[in-house]
């Protein structure tokens, strides 16, 4: 294999993915009540959710090491990719970069680059899916980078969540002005700006309001969707997940869509029933 994918844990792999021997982890680990959980493929949801919802305090994560992304680019694959969580979201960009330094201190030069997804969740899996597509056209290293980057910056990242609790605990709301009370059982509708941060695009009474809301946003912001592919990540909420999908197939024309169960960083600041959505 002549590349290699890495994508930190926050990003899920497809079954397809999985079995390609292309793409590969990178895990974070999250804490919750005392007890450490590595988000690989002994990532348990169910479990994980139950620890949540039993323990007073909020769970926290940690990103790979430089030194695990490092070994992961100790291979025998002429060029790698690592796809990361937003930069301004989490430390696992800077390891992945410092990774790269120090295995060229220790291996000499190879043809790595760091992308920051400036997204989360299967936002990172298109961009992995992207790296496929143009190496699969013969591009150049060069070519890849950019061609790669572009798309970074025309993806678009959506979510409702039933509570923001974990990401605010974890300072990932900083800039947004208080979310109205949960008490009217108000639901954002929130995105990512182009530079990665997290924005509130809107607000309804309810979850199926605001997931309609989120589904009018996307129909209004997405350019060129026939070209593009629809994304879904769910939080033990395969039904609702489908009900979007289908409103969405309703209103525009996509090049194709999935479905994806999220793994465990997602999970952790998605929470129970909420809904992420990359276009």
């Amino acid at each position: 294999m002549s590349y290699k994918v890495i994508v930190d844990s926050c990003g899920e792999l497809t079954e397809e993915m999985k079995e390609s021997g292309i793409f590969e982890t990178a895990s974070l680990s999250m804490e919750v009540g005392g007890v450490r959980i590595v988000d690989d493929e002994t990532f348990d949801q169910a479990d994980f959710l139950k620890r949540v919802a039993a323990s007073p305090e909020c769970p926290k994560s940690s990103c790979p090491s430089p030194e695990e992304y490092m070994e992961s680019y100790h291979c025998d694959a002429e060029r790698v990719y690592a796809v990361t969580l937003s930069a301004e979201l989490s430390g696992s960009y800077n390891s992945a970069e410092l990774g790269r330094k120090l295995y060229e201190e220790e291996y000499g030069k190879k043809d790595i680059y760091i992308f920051n997804s400036r997204s989360a969740s299967i936002g990172e899996t298109l961009i992995a899916l992207k790296i496929q597509e143009c190496e699969e056209a013969d591009m150049s290293f060069q070519e890849i980078v950019s061609t790669v980057e572009k798309y970074i910056e025309s993806q678009h990242t959506y979510f409702v969540l039933e509570t923001l609790d974990t990401l605010r605990k974890n300072g990932r709301l900083s800039g947004i002005k208080a979310i109205v009370a949960s008490a009217l059982n108000i639901k954002p509708v929130m995105g990512a700006k182009p530079e990665g941060v997290i924005c509130q695009l809107g607000q309804a009474r309810g979850m199926k309001r605001a997931l309609a809301k989120m589904v009018d946003h996307i129909v209004e912001d997405v350019e060129n969707s026939e070209e593009k592919i629809l994304a879904i990540s769910h939080c033990n909420c395969k039904e609702r997940a489908l009900e979007v999908e289908k409103s969405l197939l309703a209103r525009a024309k996509f090049k194709s869509s999935f479905i994806i169960d999220t793994a465990g960083i997602s999970t952790m600041y998605a929470s129970d029933g909420g809904i992420i959505v990359v276009v």
